[in-house]
């Protein structure tokens, strides 16, 4: 399925049963909740999506889930995280077997270190991108979510692969997204830029972002979708009223420590009835009741939940 960048891509939660497995009725009716609504496509198996604490049998069977509810409808773009390039490449060939429409491919931990080895990403790249035969997402990821920024050299390297179709940034750094921006513009092919910069989204728009890619938009999809698409025609004083009423949730979400935004969307999406529990799997823990009261004041400020809802 061709894939239209210049919208929404909500970064999904995975619902998990009390015991912390895949809980598949939920994950389907989720899906079509997030569907329903003005998106581009969907991101699964990603950071939201707690792909890191998931075997890779349960990120295909998640993969091959979202693919059955909603494939038909929007493009899927998988996750892969792997820590070594063939194993990469075998990852990548299950998720597309599954249906994945492209890879959002995650920073290996081999990446650690300065400097950073600017063949060593470019090989990795180059053989996923030839050996399993599915447009790339690159990312760019903070470090405080288990990420490595890459140089502007780099980026330029890889926006010069022709599986190469987007790049992702979560650097949550504007000066570090505008580098990026500038980098992307002086390539001779075209490359999306998806804002993953949840704390600074409608400014991303503001400063040059084709469209969004991150994990706020797990939450208040709906209206981050409407958001993104006033940013994109130009109606910049509505899009930014919305995200002035949005900012309060982002920011009790993406409070320090800033890991926990997982089950802090999980929360909210209990609180609007459409996960049963909010469980992660460890090491990731649950939230503090304080964090869940921050979290449903945010709720009613952005419109997301009445105040009715929030007192059952």
């Amino acid at each position: 399925m061709k894939i239209d960048f210049k919208g929404l891509f909500p970064a999904t939660v995975l619902p998990m049963t009390e015991d912390a497995q895949i809980d598949e009725p939920t994950l389907r009716r989720y899906m079509r909740h997030v569907a329903d609504t003005k998106i581009h496509g969907v991101a699964i198996n990603v950071d939201t999506g707690e792909a890191a604490h998931l075997s890779h049998a349960e990120r295909v069977r998640v993969l091959e889930i979202v693919v059955d509810e909603i494939g038909d409808r929007l493009p899927v773009i998988a996750g892969l995280p792997a820590q070594y390039t063939d194993q990469a490449v075998a990852f990548g060939r299950d998720y597309k077997a599954a249906g994945a429409s492209a890879l959002l491919v995650f920073p290996l931990s081999a990446y650690q270190g300065i400097p950073l080895d600017a063949e060593m990403v470019v090989r990795y790249h180059t053989a996923v991108g030839d050996r399993v035969g599915l447009p790339l997402v690159l990312f760019n990821l903070l470090p405080a979510l288990g990420g490595v920024l890459l140089p502007a050299e780099i980026i330029g390297r890889l926006c010069s692969l022709a599986p190469v179709v987007a790049i992702k940034d979560a650097s949550f750094e504007k000066k570090i997204f505008v580098e990026l921006v500038a980098a992307v513009r002086q390539q001779q092919r075209s490359i999306a830029i998806l804002t993953g910069d949840d704390p600074f989204i409608h400014e991303s728009f503001v400063l040059g972002a084709d469209g969004a890619l991150l994990g706020f938009g797990a939450v208040p999809t709906r209206q981050l979708a409407d958001m993104v698409d006033l940013a994109l025609s130009g109606r910049l004083e509505e899009s930014k009223a919305i995200m002035d009423r949005l900012t309060p949730l982002e920011r009790a979400i993406f409070a320090p420590p800033v890991r926990d935004y997982r089950a802090r969307a999980k929360e909210a999406l209990v609180m609007q009835g459409i996960l049963p529990q909010a469980t992660v799997r460890e090491p990731l823990l649950p939230v503090s009741q304080q964090d869940r009261d921050a979290m449903r004041k945010a709720m009613i400020a952005a419109g997301e939940l009445t105040p009715s809802l929030a007192a059952g």
